[in-house]
């Protein structure tokens, strides 16, 4: 009896075992049959990114810029097509965008009151507007997308209305100056636009509709201070 007990005790250590490590076999289907799965309410291009070369019209007389001016826009646009093919659609949305003019216009603030006058190049070490913008892009757009490819061609008019939430015009040169807050600068700016391209690689052209300063007084002249913002570069859209 004893040794039928360890029989049966050997044997059913022998079947647990065996249990462990039985390959099992899993029910698989094969990828390649399942039918591929298209979002066919898509959206587009939702996250934007711009790098610019700033350039200025409406210039005063001996007005020029110095280095090169620079520009970075980036934000959130919400796309709403307006055809079953979604290849029109309307986007609306909100960011923030950075310009920095290196020019010779001098700004000093003297007791209070700002001024403004041209100085020669090659007289100062820096020279510089910085300006901080919240912007509400609104676009029409057009593109030859589908739900299977992420690769299109664009075209994309765009208005923008600009609010400036902080300036600093900084002179480094035979004297030192900081101006911010400057009451001749115009608060609210506003512009057309186009972004025109294929994939990751798009063409942007920015007008600037309403002049950067609002007709603050030259000094020595009788001119008044507007600059007028043209911004060339590249945009970047994604999602």
């Amino acid at each position: 009896m004893r040794q039928l007990f360890l029989v049966l005790l050997f044997f059913s250590g022998f079947l647990a075992t065996a249990q462990i490590f039985e390959p099992k076999v899993l029910d698989t289907i094969e990828k390649d049959s399942l039918p591929p799965v298209y979002d066919v309410k898509y959206r587009e291009d939702q996250f934007y990114a711009s790098l610019t070369y700033n350039l200025i019209q409406s210039k005063p007389d001996n007005y020029s810029q110095d280095g090169v001016s620079t520009g970075i826009s980036l934000g959130f646009l919400r796309d709403m097509p307006v055809n079953k093919n979604r290849t029109y659609a309307v986007a609306l949305g909100l960011g923030y965008s950075y310009s920095n003019l290196k020019h010779n216009l001098q700004v000093l603030n003297v007791d209070g009151t700002n001024t403004y006058q041209m100085v020669s190049n090659g007289s100062f070490d820096k020279n510089k507007l910085v300006l901080h913008y919240l912007e509400i892009p609104l676009e029409l757009r057009w593109r030859n997308s589908n739900p299977t490819d992420h690769q299109f061609w664009r075209i994309y008019l765009g208005f923008k209305a600009s609010w400036m939430f902080a300036d600093k015009a900084i002179f480094r040169g035979d004297v030192n100056s900081t101006v911010k807050h400057d009451a001749n600068l115009n608060d609210f700016v506003y512009g057309t636009y186009i972004s025109a391209g294929w994939n990751t690689w798009n063409f942007y052209a920015y007008y600037g509709l309403t002049p950067v300063y609002n007709s603050a007084p030259i000094e020595g002249t009788d001119q008044k201070l507007k600059l007028r913002a043209i911004n060339l570069g590249l945009m970047f859209y994604i999602l």
